[in-house]
């Protein structure tokens, strides 16, 4: 019975919402190793089309201070920082100071002098009333390019907000491995991607069993300069990074062109994980919807769900691809096309991934924020 009404008012049970897409983990010339400046940035942003950038300069907020955290003809910029000891790094937003109040000669260099433990800056940006991320928790750097290694490893921790479980920088360095893999890498990056790695979705699963752990996407781009062979290559102009991995954001409120107000609706999202992250080189990604209903209740991504009975699973993409439904990790439905419907009656954490045809190939789109069904 369900089914049959779902298939004859399908468009009644789709909660409306709005999808603004923005791009999480950035540095600008206020980072020692960033290049471009903010007023860069954001053109850059919109001429990419992006609703909101979360800019993370390293351990200060001086552009905060320094008045750039407003509105860009239509791009809302949020300055936050980027907590950097050598390893367990962690992006901060929503907070007024820094962790430390710190001068040039702290923060340039920065990694190696800074021993706090990851359990105290996560408290600390929690008692600022800020959300906080855990940054590439699987990074491994680039040892053939000398670049380092950055992970997460203190998984001990608590009350973080959630986790990067696709890093643009970290999948990106992670096929470096000689001088002409460096420079296919560098002519066809959106070629070379491999999608999230797969031990950072079973932590990331296995995670959210006992708690909500909001995904993103994360970019890392500081616009580096590189020499290679006597010639300079930038890694990446922004006009071009902004093209790869975004996180989008679902609220039933519309931006309001009112920079606090608008700030709380992006800020609100992440905290409920009513989110997505998507890699946006080949198509765009608005229209993607992933719902559970039932005759009384409906539930998109980040929401909890009270099964009674039985529920039906509503995903759609704005275009044919291969649609994959995992449950508690595992994968539960798959099919190619454009939709995917079917029943649970199962408690579980239910997440989508989808995969576009480009190339040849299935290469990685979209991962969603689960829906707990409880």
């Amino acid at each position: 019975m369900l089914k049959a009404r779902l298939q004859e008012e399908r468009h009644t049970f789709i909660l409306k919402l709005n999808d603004y897409a923005g791009v999480i983990h950035l540095h600008s010339d206020y980072s020692h190793d960033g290049r471009a400046s903010i007023q860069e940035i954001v053109e850059a942003a919109r001429a990419n089309g992006i609703d909101f950038v979360m800019l993370t300069d390293h351990n200060w907020l001086q552009a905060k201070h320094d008045g750039h955290e407003r509105s860009y003809d239509g791009v809302l910029l949020f300055i936050g920082i980027e907590v950097t000891p050598r390893y367990n790094h962690y992006l901060a937003f929503g907070i007024d100071e820094p962790l430390i109040t710190c001068d040039l000669s702290w923060v340039f260099p920065y990694e190696d002098e800074l021993d706090i433990s990851p359990q105290f800056y996560i408290d600390w940006v929690r008692s600022k009333g800020g959300i906080g991320f855990i940054a590439h928790p699987d990074h491994e750097g680039a040892p053939r390019f000398h670049v380092k290694q950055y992970n997460w490893n203190d998984w001990t921790v608590s009350g973080y907000t959630g986790i990067g479980i696709w890093d643009f920088m970290t999948d990106w360095q992670s096929q470096l491995k000689g001088h002409i893999s460096a420079l296919m890498n560098y002519y066809f990056p959106a070629y070379m991607l491999k999608g999230p790695k797969k031990e950072t979705l079973r932590r990331w699963d296995e995670l959210n069993r006992t708690g909500k752990v909001v995904g993103i996407g994360e970019l890392d781009n500081h616009e580096t300069v590189k020499e290679m062979f006597g010639f300079e290559f930038h890694i990446f102009p922004f006009s071009k990074a902004f093209r790869f991995i975004r996180t989008h954001i679902l609220s039933e409120a519309k931006f309001l062109r009112q920079d606090a107000l608008d700030r709380e609706i992006v800020l609100s999202a992440l905290r409920r994980g009513r989110a997505y992250v998507a890699f946006e080189f080949f198509e765009n990604t608005r229209g993607f919807s992933f719902v559970v209903m039932d005759e009384s209740e409906v539930a998109t991504m980040g929401d909890d769900f009270f099964l009674d009975d039985m529920a039906i699973v509503q995903i759609e993409l704005p275009r044919q691809g291969k649609i994959r439904l995992i449950k508690n990790g595992e994968l539960f439905r798959e099919t190619v096309g454009k939709e995917l419907t079917c029943g649970i009656d199962e408690p579980g954490l239910y997440r989508v991934e989808a995969y576009l045809w480009k190339a040849f190939k299935y290469r990685p789109w979209i991962f969603s924020n689960p829906i707990y069904v409880r």
